[in-house]
């Protein structure tokens, strides 16, 4: 990939032979966010990137799930992780897609990767009737903040967490 742009960086559906590197994209995941704070999220194991995979697996064959890779030449260097969900009275809101998760190789970011896999993502929602897409970043995930953002999300929740 050339230093300035995604360009040629193709967003297509995840294939079963992307799981191994989506498992460990996974691990990855869980791992920054134990980083941003140890008592919030959890930590990865040693299975972890195994089981990230089969739970992925089963996300890219249930029909209400999008699971899309970014393509450099072959090497995936990035996912998104989206589902179409109807009302949801817990988070007091109608039917949406929701954003679980996207992410870029740390060695691929800021070049318009992750940009390009969001918009993929809410184009496949919206080719679903979907009208509104939510999702929760990690308060210490200003990156992450800023592309969302960037995309013309607006903040809406603020989850708090307690130890007792």
């Amino acid at each position: 990939m050339t230093p300035d742009t995604a360009d040629h960086v193709v967003v297509r559906s995840a294939i079963r032979a992307d799981l191994p590197r989506l498992g460990r994209f996974g691990a990855s995941l869980v791992d920054e966010h134990h980083g941003f704070d140890q008592r919030r999220f959890i930590p990865t194991r040693e299975r972890t990137p195994a089981d990230y995979a089969a739970f992925l697996i089963r996300q890219i064959d249930d029909p209400k799930a999008i699971v899309l890779v970014a393509d450099d030449h072959g090497d995936v260097i990035g996912y998104v992780y989206a589902t179409d969900e109807g009302y949801d009275y817990m988070a007091l809101r109608g039917p949406a897609g929701v954003l679980q998760d996207i992410f870029v190789a740390p060695e691929f970011r800021r070049h318009g990767v992750g940009e390009k896999l969001l918009a993929a993502a809410i184009g496949e929602l919206k080719s679903r009737g979907v009208s509104q897409v939510v999702l929760s970043t990690a308060e210490q995930n200003a990156e992450a903040q800023r592309l969302f953002a960037r995309a013309g999300f607006r903040r809406t929740m603020v989850e708090m967490t307690r130890e007792i």
